[in-house]
């Protein structure tokens, strides 16, 4: 098994990755939706190259057995000669004679199979989204936008924005373009310690190894419990001035709340 074992461990990691590309979306979870085929090609190489050293193996694997078979006919063939020595006296015990060197006893070491535990952890127990753990861990800094006019929002009520979006405007825009309107957000639920809470989204550019926080508290309705997933609808509740730290984070006086599966994409694009 040793010596199929690098050709093991690229079919594994292959098959993790196809896994949560191809055959489902859970690559949502860690990366962007455009890496995609990125992911399934990388997978799908894994797995030929896996193949590839499989049957590279195997001629190797016959190879050593014949040479073997030939290292036992050889030492069958010295002890018989040692054999006829010592009944006449002419025995030669120096080094090396009648020995054979065990050439192709080349190994992975077993250390390396601890490489198989992620693509093992990958395929059958694939991690979840970050939540509200990752989300309270990030500081509430903001990077400086600056002050400007928004576009109009789209006619209608109520309207579906991100959390991003529905930030960008209560913060920034001068035009106060959220005035008079009803808006739906969705995210998962995270709370402060005095019981303050919000509607929470993970926000990434790239990956969810760069992701950042986007929330609103949310006022006028009782909190579900921490990380689950909920739709909110209301109308934003003006605080602070525009663009300075009192504004954050904004703030939506809801009229219904409603729990939701965890979507397939649980991140925001930033």
């Amino acid at each position: 098994m040793r010596r199929y074992g690098p050709a093991v461990l690229l079919l594994l990691t292959g098959a993790a990755i196809l896994r949560i590309s191809l055959f489902s979306e859970l690559y949502l979870r860690y990366v962007q939706a455009g890496l995609r085929p990125y992911l399934v090609v990388s997978g799908v190489l894994l797995v030929l190259l896996g193949v590839a050293a499989a049957v590279v193996r195997r001629p190797e694997q016959e190879t050593d057995a014949e040479q073997g078979e030939q290292a036992e006919r050889d030492e069958h063939a010295a002890g018989h000669e040692r054999g006829e020595q010592e009944q006449h006296g002419d025995r030669d015990d120096s080094p090396g004679h009648g020995q054979h060197d065990d050439h192709g006893a080349h190994h992975s070491p077993r250390v390396a199979w601890l490489l198989a535990l992620p693509a093992f952890a990958l395929l059958l127990f694939p991690p979840p989204a970050l939540g509200s753990y990752s989300a309270e861990r990030e500081a509430a800094q903001r990077a400086a936008q600056g002050v400007g006019h928004f576009p109009a929002l789209p006619a209608g009520n109520p309207v579906r924005l991100t959390l991003e979006e529905f930030g960008s405007r209560a913060i920034y825009d001068s035009g106060r373009s959220l005035s008079g309107r009803t808006v739906r957000l969705t995210g998962f639920v995270t709370r402060d310690d005095d019981g303050t809470w919000y509607v929470t989204r993970l926000l990434i550019s790239c990956c969810a190894a760069d992701a950042a926080t986007g929330k609103v508290e949310i006022r006028g309705a009782d909190a579900p419990t921490d990380d689950t997933w909920i739709t909110v609808t209301g109308t934003w509740h003006p605080k602070g001035g525009l663009g300075t730290d009192a504004a954050w984070p904004p703030v939506l006086d809801a009229s219904s709340v409603r729990r939701i599966a965890e979507p397939a994409n649980p991140y925001e694009r930033r």
